[in-house]
């Protein structure tokens, strides 16, 4: 592997930039990237999750499919940054927390952090302001009608994803195109801001979602939580605790390690896993698959199920087991393990003799990561508002 493994990446890009533009670069990128790159992407992979979802590459077909899907994730978000860096001068892109979409050949963008409810939008075009704004407001719920990665057009007319999470000027939630005009209308007129910049004049208008913006999320997905919890054995209160943490409850959830939906799921690696050992099925899920709310959740429960049943099922005591399953939620049972000892016999064996406290005190100061250390404590602390005599 050279000294630095993105030099032909980007080598490979500048290329198929030069040959057909942005729109042909992707099925370009994958044929001409070599296998520096490609063994790059997946080391960083299997470095990061450790534990026994590695184990998910064990075959030489396995290990190509988790390459090309690395490869190809990384080439939309390198086509969406490249794109934000021309027309606005920043890398700004779609997170686990925060809906970022581009329309107007990337001239105008929104942002709707669903974490602290704020909503956000602002474009190079005054006179796509107005639209921007309805678009906005009428969103879909349903992520398979949006393209986060480029400036296709948002369709309208289902239920719109901010429905009941937004009230206009008159108090009155938005659901139809003719209330969004009137309430962007309002808008522009009353907070409206403008701003000089490198690009131009920026246009903008900021609006809040209601107080109780993810209750209202949250009870969007009560009957598949319930549904999941009864099919895999999970309680409740977990499955939203870490939908909670994981996404804030936002449908169009994407984290750059490739994790989609409510629960971000992996397609690669929690995604493969349940596939294989829960569904019976070939291959992972699709894009698409995870960013369906039913087949999300039934994924992400469906996990939980395997992590308690599988992975870490020689864990005695029940709390303790919880606080690991947390755990290896977002680091891998394979970290939680080496919390503990090296070797995994041993670890286990240390594990057992802990009591729960123990146990939760190791894993949020010893943790081989400190995300996972903090993911830990963020659940657990979430879980106790979703209580209902469980936890």
């Amino acid at each position: 592997m050279p000294d630095n493994p993105e030099k032909p990446f980007d080598a490979c890009i500048k290329k198929t930039q030069r040959m057909a533009g942005l729109s042909l670069m992707i099925p370009l990128l994958l044929s001409c990237s070599n296998n520096a790159v490609v063994n790059y992407a997946t080391d960083v992979v299997v470095r990061e999750l450790g534990g026994p979802v590695a184990d998910a590459y064990s075959t030489v077909q396995q290990v190509r499919s988790v390459q090309k899907d690395v490869i190809a994730f990384e080439a939309l978000v390198r086509i969406l940054t490249t794109e934000a860096r021309v027309n606005w001068g920043d890398e700004k892109s779609a997170s686990n927390k925060e809906y970022v979409k581009y329309t107007n050949h990337y001239r105008t963008r929104v942002f709707v952090n669903f974490e602290q409810g704020k909503v956000h939008v602002e474009t190079l075009d005054r006179k796509d302001l107005k639209h921007a704004i309805i678009v906005t407001l009428l969103t879909p719920y349903n992520p398979d009608e949006v393209d986060l990665f480029s400036d296709k057009a948002v369709p309208i007319g289902e239920e719109p994803m901010l429905y009941g999470q937004v009230i206009d000027h008159q108090g009155k939630p938005i659901r139809w195109e003719w209330r969004a005009s009137q309430f962007a209308d309002y808008l522009i007129n009353h907070q409206l801001t403008t701003r000089a910049s490198a690009k131009g004049t920026v246009y903008s208008v900021d609006l809040d979602l209601v107080g109780d913006h993810m209750i209202k999320r949250q009870y969007q997905y009560a009957d598949i939580v319930r549904q999941m919890s009864q099919r895999y054995k999970i309680k409740e209160s977990l499955i939203y605790a870490i939908m909670r943490t994981e996404s804030s409850f936002n449908p169009y959830a994407v984290s750059h390690a490739n994790a989609y939906g409510l629960m971000q799921i992996i397609p690669s690696t929690a995604g493969r896993d349940v596939f294989k050992l829960v569904k019976r099925r070939s291959g992972q899920p699709s894009r698409q698959y995870l960013f369906n709310p039913f087949n999300n959740i039934d994924a992400g429960t469906a996990y939980l199920h395997l992590l308690e049943t599988r992975y870490l099922k020689n864990v005695r005591d029940p709390r303790v087991r919880h606080y690991a399953i947390i755990s290896a939620y977002n680091g891998g049972a394979g970290n939680v393990l080496k919390t503990f000892h090296s070797n995994r016999t041993r670890a286990m064996e240390i594990l057992n003799q802990m009591e729960p406290e123990e146990a939760y005190s190791a894993l949020t100061r010893k943790h081989p990561r400190q995300e996972s250390r903090n993911y830990l404590k963020k659940v657990t602390r979430a879980q106790k508002d979703f209580y209902k005599g469980d936890v």
